[in-house]
């Protein structure tokens, strides 16, 4: 294992060809480990909870699944072709200046992600020391946890990609044995509820919630692509990512779904007193594998925050950069212990507001460009472009018009009773505006040379 390059040009410029070394099965594990965590079970009761049990659960979290993974497989494909992270490769739709701002949206996302999983596995933390006698504050077992998560990020991607392999393995046997266990003992603790047909508007928040859980790292895809030599065949690229993505988030959520109707409520507490209870022996591994899972998925985090902040124009070292995401996650977390399930649940649907769009913009730029502009794809546009623009004013939009939340719902969601479809529609019109400005931007290159972008991918 190699520590990446600490500067800001490791994440500026393209990772040279003699450096995409980067074995092409990682690909699946830097997808897969880090989504097999508590955060996914905690989606899977709260499905339950929002009135979505059974079979209508079940599909809730397979369209959710497939919604939320697909992005994520299609921008980890740019990886090895543009040999840099995926906020700095939004350079070639919204411009030098303009991707800086999604890139901090992102960033701050990242810090937010850091509170979301380290909220539980601290818990079990607790819990499993305290099953050897040892008795810690929160803060402690939440300063341990961060203090593992921000060496292992502090290293660099080859570092990451390593954890997620082999704890990755570990991981998965252990969720899967605990899993088993949870299922089968929480069948006779079923509370059987009477048959209510399931509102549009919990249908919608529930896709929403499990979709935004899995598109968010559509913003780190290519973070862990970008290392694999760009011969790799794209279609293994999609479906290793995809697949990852994809199994462990359901797998995870299943087992929530499975379990929701015997836990008292969603909270990280509850679920995880529960699984300890459920796992009888096997608890040490229960409570072990909740807490450990936090070093997969914020290792991860962490480091693709520390690119993020560099693409958005904040010029320090990338482990100073991981030092200040680990710490504002860490202050977050700590102060948002108490209120975890409605701060989960809002943030869950608040990150879509801003992924959906970008997603839609970066997705038909790459795809969808006219024949005429496909050998400028990876031509960077200087100052700020019509992208970017079109980002800001489509994910305001969506916020002001179809947001529903405690604190703020939108007209057309009030007219849909409470149902947010705004990342659905989010995610289209982003597109379909991009695919408009490609259009006329190819029309004006019929009459005149573009002028204004930077003939060199670097």
């Amino acid at each position: 294992m190699q520590i990446e390059e600490t500067g800001s040009a490791s994440v500026l410029e393209s990772v040279p060809p003699h450096l995409q070394t980067t074995r092409v099965d990682r690909v699946f594990w830097s997808h897969f480990s880090p989504n097999l965590a508590p955060a996914a079970w905690v989606i899977g009761v709260l499905v339950v909870v929002l009135g979505l049990p059974g079979w209508t659960g079940f599909w809730v979290l397979l369209a959710g699944n497939l919604l939320g993974s697909l992005p994520v497989a299609f921008c980890a494909v740019m990886g090895p072709k543009t040999g840099l992270p995926q906020m700095e490769a939004s350079r070639f739709s919204f411009g030098r200046v303009g991707k800086r701002v999604p890139s901090l949206i992102n960033w701050a996302n990242c810090v937010g992600w850091d509170a979301v999983n380290n909220v539980p596995s601290a818990l079990a933390f607790i819990l499993l020391l305290k099953m050897i006698g040892l008795s810690v504050p929160f803060w402690l077992a939440l300063g341990v946890l961060a203090l593992i998560q921000l060496l292992a990020s502090m290293g660099g991607h080859d570092i990451v990609q390593a954890i997620e392999k082999y704890l990755g393995w570990l991981l998965l046997v252990s969720f899967a044995t605990v899993g088993l266990m949870a299922v089968f003992q929480s069948a006779g603790q079923q509370v059987t509820a009477a048959a209510v047909v399931p509102k549009f508007a919990d249908i919608m928040v529930g896709i929403g919630a499990v979709g935004s859980f899995n598109m968010a790292w559509a913003a780190y895809a290519s973070d862990y692509t970008r290392y694999v030599p760009a011969s790799a065949p794209s279609s293994r690229i999609f479906w290793l990512t995809f697949s990852g993505t994809f199994l462990s988030s359901f797998i995870m959520e299943l087992f929530g779904l499975l379990t929701g109707a015997a836990i008292s409520d969603p909270s990280p507490g509850s679920v995880i007193a529960a699984l300890q209870n459920w796992s009888g022996l096997f608890a040490p591994v229960a409570l072990a594998a909740v807490a450990f899972s936090s070093i997969a998925i914020n290792a991860a985090n962490d480091n693709t925050a520390a690119y993020a902040l560099i693409s958005g124009g904040v010029r320090i070292n990338r482990m100073l950069s991981a030092v200040v995401t680990a710490g504002m996650g860490y202050l977050l977390a700590v102060l948002g212990e108490g209120r975890f399930v409605s701060l989960y649940e809002n943030y869950l649907l608040l990150a879509l507001y801003w992924i959906a769009p970008w997603c839609g913009i970066v997705l038909a730029d790459w795809y969808c460009r006219p024949a005429s502009l496909r050998s400028a794809r990876r031509e960077t546009l200087a100052g700020w472009t019509p992208s970017a623009t079109l980002f800001l004013v489509v994910t305001l939009l969506t916020i002001v018009l179809f947001s529903s939340t405690p604190l703020y719902t939108g007209p057309i969601a009030a007219r849909l009773g409470g149902a947010d479809i705004g990342y659905f529609v989010g995610f289209f019109s982003a597109a379909v505006g991009q695919i408009a400005l490609l259009q006329a931007r190819a029309r004006r290159q019929t009459v005149m040379p573009v002028h204004g972008a930077e003939n060199r991918f670097s």
